[in-house]
């Protein structure tokens, strides 16, 4: 079925607060959401549904994701589960064929669904190395490949990377860090492939240190020790301003930016 392509957003005039407002709205979009059973996808999903975006969410555990599409719901606006892995290419190509089936388009991809590891190089498994990266460097590509196919000009895709991918932590995270730099290169380059041509524009969100499921494994004292004093603002990001640069990304907010990194890390990069 054919899509109408997203308007344009409109030339703003001096002081159209409103017409500012607008442009981070999201209604009549379709969102999917990669990773949406626990953490930042939950946190996203609900943000994208939240300013007006109709929802598809994908993980792997599926009770979980029944909960996080209640959650959705609760904003007004409609939430389908498509439980799937980014490993997995026809689990990629089902999630695409289920909001299209469902809501008859797909405006915007977050590719959150993610792995890390903390393992000395000298003896992390070479099949561990491969994993993270298959998760969070393929799938991510499988999933934009996917999205891209249906996608009309005016979508977006934001990749979820991370500040790990441009510094270390004190901690043993070569998958991970290699995976979150591999994140940068791949938005920048599909950004170059796919704004022009396609319309579509690609950036990468990266965030710095917010409480996730991930933050919860860090041994005691290594957030208050090793990154807090890193930190110029002096403390951990609160979800909702995570979710506001996400939605910055997502929406004609920012219809004049592709192919950039956006760190969310209270000057941790700096």
């Amino acid at each position: 079925m054919a899509q109408p392509p997203i308007a344009a957003a409109a030339t703003t005039a001096p002081g159209a607060g409103a017409d500012l407002l607008n442009r981070f709205r999201l209604d009549g979009r379709v969102a999917i959401v990669t990773g949406a059973s626990s953490g930042l996808g939950v946190e996203f999903a609900r943000g994208l549904a939240a300013c007006g975006a109709d929802v598809v969410i994908m993980a792997r555990r599926a009770e979980r994701l029944e909960r996080t599409c209640e959650l959705v719901r609760q904003t007004g606006t409609r939430c389908v589960a498509a439980r799937g892995d980014v490993t997995d290419t026809e689990d990629c190509r089902r999630t695409v064929e289920v909001a299209v089936e469902a809501f008859g388009r797909v405006d915007v991809l977050v590719n959150n669904a993610g792995v890390a590891s903390a393992a000395p190089a000298s003896r992390e498994p070479i099949s561990e190395f491969a994993h993270v990266l298959d998760v969070n460097v393929t799938g991510a590509y499988r999933m934009a490949q996917a999205c891209a196919r249906v996608m009309q000009p005016g979508s977006a895709i934001v990749n979820i990377g991370s500040v790990i991918g441009s510094r270390t932590a004190a901690l043993p995270q070569a998958a991970y860090a290699a995976s979150k730099a591999a994140i940068i290169g791949l938005t920048r380059d599909l950004a170059q492939q796919w704004s022009g041509r396609k319309g579509i524009r690609v950036n990468a969100l990266a965030p710095g240190f917010f409480p996730t499921e991930m933050t919860d494994e860090y041994l005691p004292g290594y957030l208050e020790q090793e990154i807090l004093p890193r930190i110029p603002i002096g403390r951990a990001g609160d979800l909702p301003e995570l979710t506001a640069a996400l939605l910055f990304l997502a929406s004609d907010a920012s219809s004049y930016v592709t192919g950039v990194l956006l760190p969310v890390d209270g000057g941790f990069l700096t």
